[in-house]
């Protein structure tokens, strides 16, 4: 059983705003709309496939509003590298969010020897804290 397919996003289908940031940047901050949001509506996407719309739906719905993921980036002061780690976030978290489940764990039973080994140590473990204690009379 593998995963849905990779697919990749046209630019055309991403939205870009830009803002001014808070933060590092000096009296450029007061000038520069350095902040950047990159939105993508992933529940009307044409490049996204169904099997992956389900499970992106699912793993961020948290994160979406109205079908729509938005991820910020205003950590640079200089807007091209505000659009790079956004572009990049975006990426990232699309990513983590297609990779398969890990597989069910299979539950299982401790052996016999391993049951007798816990035991045991409980035993002697049992025994040490008594032979802390003050010696009866």
């Amino acid at each position: 059983m593998s995963g849905p397919e990779p697919f990749l996003l046209p630019d055309r289908e991403l939205r870009w705003r830009f803002s001014r940031s808070s933060g590092p940047g000096g009296q450029g901050v007061n000038t520069t709309d350095s902040r950047v949001e990159l939105s993508v509506d992933l529940a009307r996407s044409p490049s996204v496939p169904d099997t992956a719309r389900e499970r992106l739906a699912r793993r961020l719905r948290s994160r979406l509003v109205d079908g729509v993921l938005t991820v910020v980036a205003a950590e640079h002061r200089s807007q091209l590298r505000n659009r790079e780690a956004a572009r990049d976030r975006l990426a990232a978290l699309l990513t983590t969010a297609m990779t398969p489940d890990p597989p069910k764990r299979r539950p299982t039973k401790p052996s016999k020897r391993a049951r007798q080994r816990r035991l045991d140590a409980k035993g002697r473990r049992s025994e040490i804290k008594r032979l802390r204690g003050r010696p009866d009379d």
